[in-house]
């Protein structure tokens, strides 16, 4: 194993190399849905329950979710790479950004996509700073599983599927 000096090109391709599912975070804030592609998703504690997501600090939903205290995650399934590419899209319009995305609200009023192989809700409960990105902590409240199916993955820059 040869080691080398780190440059952030470099430590982009090494961390790609771990793979990791899709989801779709959204929140509502003063009645406008905002939602946004990560792949820095993850559980954090099982007591209590505990999960969190990475937001860029310079992307407008990163304000948004931190005013609003709630989110959603809709982690998608392997057919939805163009769902993962349109949210992830910078300067999409942010009105009606749902519209061609079926949804439903859930219990915290947060947007969930309906097709989603699992879902859950939370409510923030810390935000950390985490360089260029803030990271978000939240207490799980609700969870579902809308539908089966085999999750969407990223790795090594690219969509990957089981």
């Amino acid at each position: 194993m040869t080691f080398v000096q780190v440059d952030r090109d470099l430590y982009r391709k090494v961390v790609g190399r771990y793979a990791s599912g899709i989801a779709i975070v959204t929140t509502v804030d003063e009645g406008v849905d905002h939602a946004m592609t990560v792949n820095s998703f993850t559980s954090v504690s099982l007591d209590p329950l505990l999960a969190l997501f990475c937001a860029e600090k310079i992307a407008r939903f990163h304000d948004s979710v931190l005013k609003a205290g709630v989110w959603g995650v809709s982690v998608l399934p392997e057919d939805a790479e163009e769902t993962s590419r349109f949210f992830a899209r910078r300067g999409r319009p942010l009105e009606g950004q749902l519209a061609d995305h079926p949804h439903h609200r859930g219990f915290l009023g947060v947007p969930l996509l309906d097709n989603a192989i699992a879902t859950l809700e939370c409510r923030t409960t810390g935000a950390h700073d985490g360089g260029d990105h803030t990271i978000i902590l939240g207490t799980v409240e609700h969870v579902g599983t809308p539908r089966d199916g085999e999750p969407l993955l990223y790795h090594e820059g690219r969509y990957r599927r089981l």
